[in-house]
C-alpha cells in the first residue's frame, strides 16, 4: 500500500505512544495521483486532518524552529504559510520535509511562493528559494541600498550602452500606458543594484537564449524532468521567474556577497541537483535526519507490507565542468 506524509506521521507518532498498537492508515487512493485542486477538497472533507497531523508532528521539533527563524521573522506567519502549502507535500517523506522547512527558516524566507516555495521532487520536499529571497537577504547585507530587477518587454522604451559612464548606461521606461498585449512578451531581464556608499553596480542583461541556455546546461531538475517528460519544474510553471532569478544570480558576481547569500546559492543549487540541503552543524544535521527517518521507517513498518522502508538514497552525482559563461568566459550559472 503506498503510504502518505499523514499515515507516516501519524504511524510514528502512535507507535512513540503505543508501541504496540497499529495506526489506521488513510485510504491511499484519497491522495495518490490527486490535483493540488483534490488535495485541498479532500483535507476541508476531514477537517482538515491531513495538515493538523503534520504541524503536530512539527511541533516536536518547535525548538529547532524557534532557533533557526531570525528575530525578525513571526514564527506565526511562517507556519501560517507552512499549512498553506502542507496538502501539496503529503507524499513527502517526513525526513525531506524537515530538513526543507528548517533550510528555509534558517534562511529567514517565508514559504509564501514569493520569497521561496516548498516543492515535492518525487518523495522528497525541496526548498526553492524564489528571486524575491534572493533581494531581501541582499538588502540583509547592509552593503546594498537598492536592488533592482526587471523585464523588458518588446514596447518598452530602454537603452543599453556598456561603455557610457552610470547611470547613463542604462535605461527602461515601463510602456504602462500600453495594454499587456500593445506591450508584448518580455525580451530582456536585467538585475543591478545602488550600493550604500552610492556607487552603482554593473547592469546584467539576460536574453530569454541566455535564460534556456542556463536550464538546458545547468538545470538538473529541469533535465531530470525533460528525460521522464515532465513539464512541472519551475523552468516549466514559473519561466520567466527563473529568468530573472538567473539575472540576479550573475549580479552576485560582480556585488559584495555576504556569507547568507553564498549559503542559500549552495542550498538552491543541491536542491535543483536532488542533494540534501545542509544549512546546520552535522552533528544536529545527523540527530534531526535521523529522528525523522525513525518516524519514516516506523511509519513505513506499521503498514500492511511490514517491510522496513528507507529514505531515498541520492545518487552520485557527475562533476560538473568548470562553470563558464558563453559569453566572457566567465561565472557561474543564473
Amino acid at each position: 500500500m503506498t503510504s502518505t506524509l499523514k499515515d507516516r506521521v501519524r504511524a510514528a507518532t502512535e507507535e512513540a505512544r503505543h508501541p504496540a498498537k497499529l495506526p489506521t492508515a488513510r485510504p491511499a487512493e484519497t491522495v495518490d495521483g490527486s490535483t493540488a485542486e483534490e488535495l485541498h477538497a479532500a483535507e476541508r472533507q476531514d477537517g482538515g486532518e491531513t495538515t493538523d497531523a503534520v504541524l503536530s508532528w512539527l511541533e516536536r521539533y518547535g525548538e529547532h524552529f524557534t532557533k533557526a527563524l531570525p528575530s525578525h521573522v513571526d514564527q506565526g506567519a511562517f507556519f501560517a504559510a507552512v499549512r498553506a502549502v502542507l496538502p501539496g507535500l503529503v507524499r513527502c517523506t517526513p525526513a525531506s520535509l524537515l530538513q526543507a522547512l528548517l533550510t528555509c527558516a534558517r534562511f529567514g524566507l517565508v514559504p509564501d511562493g514569493r520569497h521561496a516555495v516548498i516543492r515535492r521532487e518525487g518523495k522528497l520536499a525541496v526548498f526553492v528559494p524564489m528571486y524575491q529571497g534572493y533581494v531581501e537577504l541582499m538588502y540583509r547585507s547592509g552593503r546594498v541600498g537598492s536592488v533592482h530587477v526587471g523585464m523588458i518587454h518588446a514596447g518598452d522604451e530602454w537603452n543599453y550602452e556598456p561603455t557610457a559612464p552610470p547611470p547613463l548606461d542604462f535605461t527602461h521606461k515601463p510602456a504602462l500606458e500600453l495594454t499587456r498585449e500593445q506591450r508584448g512578451k518580455p525580451i530582456l531581464a536585467y538585475a543591478f543594484c545602488w550600493m550604500t556608499g552610492g556607487a552603482r553596480s554593473q547592469v546584467v542583461i539576460l536574453t530569454r537564449q541566455d535564460a534556456e541556455e542556463i536550464r538546458d546546461e545547468y538545470s538538473q531538475a529541469y533535465q531530470r524532468a525533460k528525460a521522464e517528460g515532465r513539464e512541472d519544474t519551475f523552468w516549466h510553471t514559473h519561466f520567466d521567474d527563473m529568468w530573472k532569478k538567473s539575472a540576479l544570480r550573475r549580479l552576485h558576481k560582480v556585488v559584495p556577497m555576504s556569507a547568507e547569500l553564498v549559503q542559500l546559492g549552495k542550498a538552491d543549487d543541491a536542491g535543483d541537483a536532488g542533494q540534501t540541503q545542509v544549512l546546520h552543524t552535522p552533528d544536529e544535521d545527523a540527530r534531526l535526519l535521523a529522528d525523522a527517518t525513525a518516524a519514516h521507517k516506523a511509519a513505513e513498518g506499521s503498514q500492511e507490507s511490514r517491510q522496513v522502508a528507507t529514505l531515498p538514497r541520492k545518487r552520485m552525482q557527475p562533476k560538473r565542468a568548470s562553470r563558464k559563461s558563453r559569453r566572457g568566459g566567465k561565472g557561474r550559472r543564473r
